[in-house]
């Protein structure tokens, strides 16, 4: 054999070695977390990237994704919702940590499963926007109320204040799988590990809103689970 096609194989060899070492290892990471107290407010339930950051009432549109398609927290939730709300989107790419973490201590009141409309969509114009920081993050993704998804619901307090909040973890074309690793009814703390989404994903973050909350992030802000502070 050739000595370019020893080092052809021998390249090869090393790019299938850390692909199977991403894929069934490192992607799998599960690092531990420095959370913050309960009083620093409403942490970040996914690593990633905030792709938009809206307080909208109930039915308003929030977001245009193309010419003609708009969402609003119904589309995105699919829960029906009452009061002003506050939406964060954090989209995780391949190669973020995909464990998903509690942002708020409280009781879970429902895990639901919701289906694609037609079939999931990979989620490549999001992936390539913030990739290049191409605003409105958002923009062509039809994925955000398209997709499969899994929406957790937390019943918690914000100063003093009862407050709603959903966990709304969004699949990809790629994805093998939505994991949970809580139970309805159960009482959650902050930080802890609410579940996980297989390859890139997006989680959103719904909470009722309070005069008063000052939103931490904004579009393009990296954020990590369990640490990062998005309202205080």
């Amino acid at each position: 054999m050739s000595m370019p096609c020893v080092l052809l194989l021998a390249f090869l060899t090393l790019c299938g070695i850390a692909y199977l070492y991403w894929r069934y290892v490192w992607f799998f990471r599960n690092p531990s977390r420095k959370i913050p107290s309960e009083d620093s407010g409403i942490l970040s339930p996914a690593d990633g990237c905030v792709v938009y950051v809206k307080e909208v009432a109930p039915g308003e549109e929030i977001i245009t994704i193309k010419q003609g398609v708009k969402a609003t927290i119904h589309d995105i939730c699919r829960e029906a919702v009452s009061a002003p709300k506050v939406l964060i989107g954090i989209f995780m790419s391949p190669f973020n940590v995909h464990y998903n973490r509690i942002p708020i201590s409280g009781t879970a009141l429902f895990i639901r499963h919701y289906p694609a409309l037609g079939k999931n969509l990979y989620m490549a114009a999001m992936h390539m926007r913030t990739l290049f920081r191409r605003l409105p993050l958002y923009r062509n993704s039809l994925h955000i109320i398209q997709n499969e998804r899994t929406v957790t619901g937390i019943k918690g307090h914000y100063r003093g204040n009862l407050l709603n909040c959903y966990v709304v973890q969004i699949a990809a074309a790629s994805v093998n799988g939505i994991d949970s690793y809580i139970e309805p009814q159960q009482q959650v703390s902050v930080g802890q590990v609410l579940g996980m989404i297989r390859i890139g994903s997006q989680v959103d973050l719904i909470v009722t809103a309070f005069d008063g909350m000052k939103i931490k992030v904004q579009p393009g802000d990296r954020v990590r689970a369990g640490e990062t502070v998005l309202i205080e």
